[in-house]
């Protein structure tokens, strides 16, 4: 079986995406992209500004553009995607049709430890109550059948950065 085209990581914010994905390029030699900088760089404003100013819809309208430009041409790269971009089922099958697709799982308490105080993420500002592993349990539970429905899961949770690296080289060897 010929290796895929692309290593492209999912999963909710702050599993490792970016920082796991730019290793695996380091390490085949590829390049790297993360969805969202490659939207912000060509809309010239942050991710939170984009949701603001033009609303979720919108942004989500980009990020499917984005897939399918990915799936139409896209070689040699590791990629990052948004934590909500495979929620949409279309996004889900251009992916799978780019490369390896591999979901990251992390519990809501690590995430929540990860990303508290982080002020670019439109979808945690201002968590009801102020509980934010509560408002990531919610987000999780709402986004489980879409992560659920990627071919490959890594549980990071005990995992080095390069141990996650591993995990997917491992998966994409296959």
């Amino acid at each position: 079986m010929a290796k895929a085209r692309n290593i492209i990581l999912c999963g909710f914010m702050g599993t490792g995406k970016t920082t796991v994905g730019k290793l695996v390029a380091r390490r085949l030699g590829w390049s790297f992209a993360d969805t969202d900088q490659v939207i912000e760089a060509r809309c010239g404003k942050r991710i939170s500004a984009i949701f603001a100013e033009e609303g979720e819809a919108a942004f989500r309208q980009m990020e499917r553009e984005l897939c399918s430009e990915i799936a139409a041409s896209w070689r040699g790269y590791v990629i990052a995607t948004g934590g909500g971009t495979v929620l949409d089922a279309t996004n889900r099958e251009l992916l799978k049709r780019a490369g390896c697709l591999i979901c990251l799982n992390l519990p809501a308490e690590q995430l929540a430890h990860r990303l508290a105080g982080k002020t670019d993420r439109p979808l945690l500002a201002n968590p009801p109550d102020g509980d934010l592993v509560q408002h990531i349990r919610n987000l999780l539970a709402a986004r489980a059948e879409a992560y659920r429905a990627i071919p490959y899961q890594i549980d990071t949770t005990n995992l080095s950065p390069y141990g996650v690296s591993e995990a997917i080289l491992e998966i994409w060897r296959r």
